[in-house]
């Protein structure tokens, strides 16, 4: 059997650099693991499930950065960056 340790919401904050309302909603939406009914009145979240969605979210990020750059490119202005008269 794996071992897997619950973490409290101050513990998913400081692993995700999310606030509270962030996580609720990206759970809400499906984006995030589902905390766990520890008590009446006491959640956490297996640690697991939120490494694993630390490390999903890293993978997604250098997937995108592997991507052409032209991909990446916003429209041209045109516009100099210099002051004309």
């Amino acid at each position: 059997m794996k071992r897997d340790r619950l973490l409290r919401l101050p513990d998913v904050e400081a692993a995700t650099g999310l606030k509270k309302s962030s996580i609720y909603l990206l759970q809400q939406r499906g984006e995030f693991p589902r905390c766990v009914q520890v008590t009446p009145r006491c959640v956490a979240w297996a640690e697991s499930a939120v490494l694993q969605w630390i490390q999903d979210r890293i993978a997604a990020a250098s997937a995108a950065s592997a991507a052409p750059a032209s991909q990446h490119a916003g429209p041209q202005s045109g516009r100099s960056s210099g002051a004309t008269r």
